[in-house]
């Protein structure tokens, strides 16, 4: 999992405004600010072979996607709807990087700021 985790962060981080962070044993994944998916590093969120994607607002198709697919599991942390991936063999990195696609794209508005 360590080297699917880390190649998912590697081609995420050459997306436009991408960051990795580490945090508390995961690699965060920023589009400027805001945080669209998490990917173990030295621990697990949920079960050793899934990686987070947070979709805020899916649209129609993507939740339709996300409903279809037996490897999506959505779960609600602090007001963010955040979605597990688990991953079960090489063949699923690319679906993997599709869901961190769909979570990118779902982050490119600014976040809200505190006045």
């Amino acid at each position: 999992m360590k080297v699917w985790a880390a190649s998912l962060a590697a081609e995420a981080e050459s997306w436009p405004h991408v960051s990795v962070r580490s945090f508390f044993g995961f690699s965060a994944l920023y589009r400027q600010e805001r945080i669209f998916a998490a990917l173990p590093r030295t621990k697990s969120m949920w079960t050793p072979n899934s990686i987070g994607s947070k979709i805020e607002t899916p649209s129609m198709r993507v939740s339709k996607r996300l409903e279809a697919d037996p490897r999506i599991e959505a779960t609600r942390m602090r007001k963010s709807r955040w979605f597990r991936f688990e991953l079960s063999g090489d063949k699923d990195l690319h679906d993997a990087l599709d869901w961190l696609a769909a979570a990118y794209a779902s982050a490119r508005k600014p976040a809200n700021r505190r006045k």
